[in-house]
Order: structure tokens, then sequence, then C-alpha cells
């Protein structure tokens, strides 16, 4: 009789009707990526002194941990967000700059978040700007998530474009839902409801997958240029025009908090709000704050260093600020790795960083460097702690005649030679120290050699 009952013991174990540990085995994470689009480093209260308070961003931070050293490897539309979805490299993928109507965007050979998350039994979706492609075959809804809504690319990209309506206007922008056209040309009303469309489609996601793991994927089309936000939010801010979208956006962050709350996902969800680059200075009073150097379409900080929180409740303490450096092509390994997903099958860039996340005592990232390039650029790297960035001889941008209102400024250029930054003591790049750290300038120009062969040698 009890080698009867052993045996039906360890039956009903082997089909998952008992278990046989104390405990069950944790549930897989979710995962909410909210991608902002040209938002400033300082544009939100956790990271700087701002003109309008942001409670649910705020709210979000006291909650998780705020990041001040994440970077993007680009700080331009499509080659930031490729490079996010992916964990590669601009210069691995070839995606580069901002691409436009019908362009092929990310190759196909390269695996998506989407693609990975969604192969590992997650339901995934993607409400937003899209911006890795716009053919059949590399739009959203082709690329590994079930549910979509959204711009294939940036809402400037339309007839109304400030400098260059004609040529822009060959192309009606389109509103795209779950692989169809909704809306054959999107104008000022829709603009207007852009970021209210993206979280309600976020928030009845959430309400329809609060029993399975899900991957939520959430690109917001602002705070980029034209700038606009629903009728709730105008002049709410009391600012001008940039702040009321900002405000817009903080809404959009608490709805999507509070659906996780209410419907008790929130201890097993992981949430990471950044941007994909930094803001367009030359749009001026349209445009988002950051203290660095430069900014959008540049290597400089201005550009590439993003404002980050992540919130995973018992996983990050609460609240913390951290200091540490990683990059947007660390999240997808790093989430395949809470998530007990596999990695994409094709080589990544990304590396696990999440003893570097959750502020494990003594971690080290894994990283020798970061590369950062603009355009089919390349122009530099930084050490993989964060302590020094080397910059390569390159041209950039500079900003000489502030924009308004919805009209962007001229920008002029400069050039930069062999230049080493001590980020530690000069995070704003002001101050060239390569004489007198070349031992350090010689390694990382040693690293930076190694990278352009490996990618920049065609």
């Amino acid at each position: 009789m009890k080698s009867r009952l052993s045996f039906l013991f360890l039956l009903l174990a082997a089909f998952g009707m008992i278990s046989c540990n104390s405990e069950e085995a944790p549930d897989k994470p979710n995962v909410v990526i909210i991608f902002l689009d040209d938002s400033g480093w300082a544009d939100f209260e956790p990271f700087g002194e701002v003109a309008v308070e942001t409670p649910n961003v705020s709210q979000l931070a006291a909650e998780g941990a705020a990041f001040h050293n994440f970077y993007v490897p680009q700080a331009v539309c499509s080659a930031s967000r490729s490079a996010l979805l992916s964990a590669c490299y601009p210069g691995r993928t070839k995606v580069f700059g901002a691409h436009g109507p019908n362009a092929w965007g990310l190759d196909t050979t390269y695996a998506t978040m989407g693609e990975v998350f969604s192969k590992a039994g997650y339901a995934t979706a993607a409400f937003g700007k899209w911006h890795c492609g716009d053919q059949p075959e590399t739009r959203s809804y082709a690329r590994g998530f079930d549910e979509t809504c959204g711009l294939m690319y940036s809402n400037d990209m339309w007839k109304n474009h400030p400098e260059s309506p004609d040529y822009w206007g060959q192309w009606p922008l389109k509103f795209w839902e779950n692989g169809e056209v909704t809306i054959e040309e999107v104008d000022h009303a829709h603009q207007k409801n852009l970021t209210r469309w993206y979280t309600e489609h976020a928030v009845d996601f959430i309400d329809r997958h609060q029993d399975a793991p899900f991957l939520l994927y959430v690109p917001h089309s602002m705070p980029h240029v034209p700038l606009y936000c629903s009728d709730e939010f105008e002049g709410k801010s009391g600012k001008g025009l940039y702040w009321d979208v900002m405000l817009e956006i903080d809404w959009s962050v608490g709805e999507i908090n509070r659906a996780l709350k209410e419907r008790g996902l929130d201890e097993n969800t992981i949430v990471i709000l950044t941007s994909d680059n930094g803001p367009w200075i030359s749009y001026g009073n349209h445009a988002g704050i950051t203290p660095f150097r430069e900014a959008k379409g540049t290597s400089f900080d201005g550009g590439v260093r993003s404002a980050c929180i992540i919130k995973y409740p018992g996983g990050i303490e609460a609240g913390a600020v951290s200091e540490r450096t990683f990059g947007s092509v660390d999240l997808l390994p790093t989430l395949c790795q809470l998530a007990g997903v596999p990695l994409p099958e094709n080589d990544i860039d990304g590396e696990n960083v999440w003893d570097l996340i959750s502020g494990k005592e003594g971690a080290e990232n894994p990283h020798a460097y970061y590369a950062f390039s603009n355009g089919n650029n390349f122009e530099g790297v930084m050490s993989g702690d964060g302590s020094w960035k080397l910059h390569l001889p390159h041209g950039y941008r500079v900003l000489e005649t502030e924009g308004a209102d919805g009209i962007p400024g001229k920008y002029g250029r400069a050039q930069i030679d062999t230049a080493l930054f001590d980020m530690v003591n000069d995070p704003l790049e002001t101050t060239n120290v390569i004489s007198e750290q070349a031992e350090i300038a010689a390694e990382l120009i040693g690293i930076a050699e190694t990278h352009i062969s490996r990618f920049y040698s065609d």
C-alpha cells in the first residue's frame, strides 16, 4: 500500500498537480517599458529642478530607483529604438539615424524583444511610435508583438513639417492598429490624442492579461515635435505647451502604474521609464532640459545620456538613486535573465547587468566599453564603469539660433579632435585630459580601433 501511495505521489508531482518543493516557483515577471521621444535628462523631478511637478513619475521613482548614468548608443530615433529592442549596436545592425516612410529598418535577422519574449510564451504589445521599419516584414505587428497601435515613424514626418512640408507630404502619416491602417491621414486633432490612445490601449492590455506574463512596450510619440496634448492638459501647466505635454505623459505613467496595482500585478512587474535620447534643443521652448553638453544628434552626454527609472518591488530598493553605468543595449539580456527567457539566437552586444541595477555590493559592469555613434559615423567609447569617455575626431552640430513655438532654430558646425574626459569629475565634458591620462587614452583608442574593425570596416 505504501509503495502504491508513493507511486501516486510521484505521478501527481510529475504532472504538476502538487509541488515537491516547500515554496512555489515564482511567476515569470511582467515587463513594461515606457520609452519617451526626445525627453530631456532633467525633465522630471527625480533628476532636476523642473518647471512643473510630475507626481506620477516621482512616485514611480520612489517605488523604484533612479539611474543617473544610463546611455543609448546613438542619440537619434531609429538607431536608438532598434538598439533597445535588439540589444545590438547600430554598427552591427546598420540602423543609423532616423528612418523615413517605407524604410526597411531593423533587419529581420536581428530578433526584437517582442520576438524573444513571444517565443517564450509571453503576451506582447507595442503601443506608440515604432520607427524600426515601415515595410510589411519590419513593422511592429510583424516583429513579435501580438497587439499594436500607433505611428510607424516620427510624428513630424507629415505635410505640416515646418521646414520640408512638400517632401514629407508625399507620404500621408498613417495610424496603424494590429496590422491595419485605421486612420489614413493623421491630422492635428489626431495628434492631440496620441498619448491618450497609447495609454488607453496599454491599460486595456493589462486588464486582459492578468493571468499570464506579458511584455508591454509603450514608445510614446511625445515630446518629439510637433507637440500635442489632449484638451484636458492644454494650458494646464501654465508653463507652455512642452510642459503641458509632459504633464500628460506623467498622467500616462500614473495610469499604467495604477492599473498594475489595481490588478494585483505590481509586485511581479518590472517597469522601466526612459527616453530614446536627449532633447531637440533647436526647438527652444518646445524642447526639454539637459544639464550636459550638447543634445540630441550628438555623441556628447546631452544626446546619449537619458534619465532612467526602474521599478521592481523586491528586486530593487525603493527610493534608491544609482550612479552605476549601463546602457539600453543591456536591457534585453537583463530582462531575459530575470524572466528565464532564452537570449536571441543572433549575436548581441548587450550584457546582463542585473547585479548593477539591483545594487549588489561589489558588482562590476561586464562591459569593457560602451560605443557611441552619430549617423553612420563611429565617434567614441566610454569605459564600462563610466569613468572615462573618449571622443575620436569628428564634427558635430552646435546650436546657433534657438527656435520657438514649433519653429526650429539654426545649427552651426564644430569639430572635436581626439579627446578624453574624466566623467566622474567632469561630466559636462569640458576639459580634455588626454595628455595627463595618456595610458587610459591609449587603452580606449585601442578599444575604439577594435570596434571599428568589427563593425565599420566594410
